[in-house]
């Protein structure tokens, strides 16, 4: 068992390395990544010598650039996470170094006793002979790992130079779904789900829409806030926080969520809290906490142009009977105008609450305020992660609207992309020769030159609509007339992107062939009073203002 001082030494080495990490890990952050290490001499005269046998230009020796570079994304966040990683561990061993110093057993302080006492040296022996028995009866006991090697590898992770990152997987300290991109994106499917089979709360709408609207919960009616809302509310408070916890570990959420209950507390009591206004003192209804102002009505006829339903929900939320007729309905909800519960008739109430109902009905009232204060207080959460995520959302929306203009295999084309760039890694001992700047193969290596010229990917065709958009191969020139992108500009120049403006990459020579395309439709186009026909008693085929004309003059 290993001595209670070596633990508290172990435990203060582990928080000092800790500290230095974290302040290495936020260094890196805010400077970027090191310089990659120089190359490997012995593989540049390698390759300088293999250029000279074979009457090639001698290579330059690749140097080092000496700037750093920014964190990626996907760096900057797993950094984050072992930031977060590494502050957990040293509050563990300040409550380890906490329980220790506090001797509550008393064995650290008889440990220092014989330590400190006459016969120390006796002590020593005894732990040393401890040590051999235990390596005598286990020898293939394997030795633990020094700290210090376990922070040199947590550092080789930091600068880059871990051969771990080739791996996505390895790299990935945190899992996302695919659609939300590693943690660039939002993904509120499921919610989007939940929201559109709420009854009476939202319009039915696209997700887009609802990416933009999600958190305008003031604006749905406070009456159709019920079980099915508050587990709506629930799912999205479920998704954010826990989507929070893997984009900003560093945040404490539950500093932030005291502050929005402290914030709401002060509010929602005085009205102020959006979509939860306080309700004015005065008639029956706006005394139980209804929604439904009877001052703006005077008659029961007006009141009975609100419908059955509503006047059915009003006469509920007082406890009165419910049934009835329209007419019933309306001229018993408009004599409870400007008067208490107490002061009506008891006949009016439904069977559950008669006279004795006014306790029964208060303390219903508080039951409903209740539930009311406890949906606020989710909304109150929604509208302070909608502030939080504000960055991730605008960028979900247009990702979404990105991936809706294109088709399947440019999608598919573009998570390639994205996919290789994540995976590409620049080799330290072996850089490419690339004086000509060719494209790379599959293999990382620039291709054959005479590959480069059969394709045609040194000629470039600049298109203006596309931008001014430069695509390279004639083979890439001839597909983008098909893509979004050359749609996109001629969609914004208001001209329909058909096979009559293929090969076309001005905008002034688009323009005059649509003119003289509208011009040659206009002289298409079908002409009764030229090209319809009619025959007179003679025989004779004439056009139709021919014939009209002989018609008049009375010829026929």
């Amino acid at each position: 068992m290993e001595p209670l001082l070596e633990q508290q030494r172990r435990l203060h080495e582990e928080r000092e390395r800790l500290v230095d990490a974290v302040v290495g890990e936020m260094l890196i952050k805010q400077q970027g990544m090191p310089p990659a290490p120089a190359p490997n001499p012995a593989a540049a005269a390698a390759q300088a010598a293999q250029a000279a046998a074979a009457g090639l230009p001698v290579p330059p020796t690749p140097t080092t650039s000496g700037q750093r570079r920014p964190l990626s994304h996907r760096e900057a966040l797993n950094a984050d996470h072992r930031v977060r990683a590494m502050l957990d561990r040293h509050s563990e061993c300040t409550r380890s170094l906490v329980e220790l110093y506090a001797d509550k057993d008393g064995q650290r302080k008889e440990e220092v006793d014989a330590l400190s006492g006459p016969n120390e040296f006796q002590e020593f022996y005894a732990r040393l002979k401890q040590i051999k028995d235990f390596h005598r009866r286990h020898p293939g006991e394997s030795v633990s790992v020094p700290m210090s090697v376990e922070f040199e590898d947590l550092r080789k992770v930091r600068e880059g130079a871990s051969n771990s990152h080739n791996n996505d997987e390895a790299t990935a300290m945190v899992e996302f779904t695919d659609e939300e991109g590693y943690g660039r994106y939002l993904d509120l499917h499921e919610c989007y789900e939940k929201y559109i089979n709420l009854k009476g709360v939202g319009e039915r709408c696209d997700y887009v829409t609802y990416l933009t609207q999600f958190d305008r919960l003031f604006e749905f009616p406070r009456d159709r806030k019920g079980a099915a809302y508050r587990d709506y509310l629930s799912a999205l408070l479920d998704y954010f926080y826990d989507y929070v916890r893997r984009v900003k570990p560093l945040m404490d959420i539950n500093q932030e969520m005291e502050a929005v209950r402290a914030d709401f507390e002060a509010k929602f009591p005085a009205g102020e809290f959006a979509g939860w206004p306080k309700e004015k003192a005065g008639g029956a209804l706006a005394h139980t906490g209804a929604h439904l102002d009877l001052s703006a009505f005077s008659s029961w006829e007006e009141l009975a142009s609100l419908g059955l339903d509503r006047l059915k929900s009003a006469l509920m939320a007082l406890g009165l009977k419910c049934g009835g007729t329209l007419e019933e309905r309306a001229r018993r909800l408009f004599s409870t105008k400007g008067k208490r519960l107490e002061d009506l008739d008891p006949a009016m109430f439904a069977k559950s609450k008669g006279k004795g109902g006014g306790a029964k009905e208060g303390g219903g009232g508080e039951k409903g305020a209740e539930k009311n204060k406890a949906v606020a207080a989710l909304e109150a959460q929604v509208y302070r992660f909608a502030e939080l995520l504000s960055e991730q959302r605008a960028a979900t929306k247009e990702n979404v609207e990105r991936k809706q203009a294109r088709t399947e295999l440019e999608r598919d084309e573009e998570e390639e992309e994205l996919s290789e760039e994540e995976e590409q890694v620049e080799e330290d001992d072996d850089i490419p020769y690339n004086p000509k700047n060719l494209p790379l193969g599959w293999d990382g290596k620039p291709i054959p030159y005479w590959l480069y010229k059969l394709h045609g990917l040194n000629i470039s065709y600049n298109c203006e609509i596309c931008g001014n958009f430069t695509y390279k191969g004639p083979k890439a020139f001839q597909r983008h007339f098909a893509e979004w992108r050359h749609a996109h500009g001629m969609r914004c120049l208001g001209i329909p992107n058909t096979a009559h403006f293929a090969n076309v990459t001005q905008i002034e020579d688009a323009m005059a062939l649509w003119e003289k395309l509208k011009v040659q439709k206009q002289d298409e186009a079908w002409r009764p009073e030229q090209e319809e026909e009619y025959e007179d008693s003679a025989g004779n085929v004439v056009n139709k203002k021919i014939y009209e004309d002989l018609k008049r003059q009375g010829l026929l």
